[in-house]
């Protein structure tokens, strides 16, 4: 399909397709009725990534946070059990060719062929349940957080968790 493009409306378009697709969003919810000061260890109950060299990174990035807010692990029966896994989702984005400069024009620069390329983005989601009532108190979540590219995303990961446990354990 060829588009005209104008300046303007191409510049606008661009900050509003690449702004989102670069910011990680990071969200928490909790129980209000939950008393959090009486909880002071917890115990890991599943991690499931999608890769599974991901488990040990997800569980030592919580378990920093965790252990700055003062909780201990333990192996088992602590007074929360925590649970990690990963999901996937599309996210499309755009990708324009310029078909040549034949000039300036008024408002405008050419003409373009803009596609839409489909690329999967991971969101991590970190629930905590009471141990004893199964009943799920607390639940963080962050998107684009978990790439193809290791690297980088180790340091991702680590800023994801750190945002999702700022403002742990919620006051009363």
């Amino acid at each position: 399909m060829k588009v005209q493009v104008r300046f303007p409306l191409f510049v606008a378009i661009l900050l509003a397709v690449t702004i989102p697709a670069f910011s990680r969003e990071v969200r928490t919810d909790y129980d209000h009725h939950a008393n959090f000061s009486q909880y002071k260890t917890y115990s890991w109950g599943k991690v499931e990534m999608q890769n599974p060299l991901w488990n040990d990174r997800v569980r030592e990035a919580v378990n920093k946070e965790l252990a700055k807010k003062g909780w201990t692990e333990v192996p088992s029966d602590g007074d929360a059990t925590i649970v990690a896994i990963a999901t996937t989702h599309e996210r499309p984005t755009l990708r324009t060719f310029y078909d040549g400069f034949p000039g300036w024009r008024w408002g405008g620069f050419g003409e373009s062929t803009t596609y839409v390329d489909n690329y999967e983005v991971g969101t991590l989601v970190i629930d905590m349940f009471d141990t004893r009532s199964k009943k799920l108190i607390w639940r963080g979540s962050a998107s684009d957080t978990l790439p193809d590219k290791p690297d980088k995303a180790v340091k991702d990961l680590d800023k994801s968790v750190e945002k999702m446990f700022e403002h742990f354990p919620p006051s009363a």
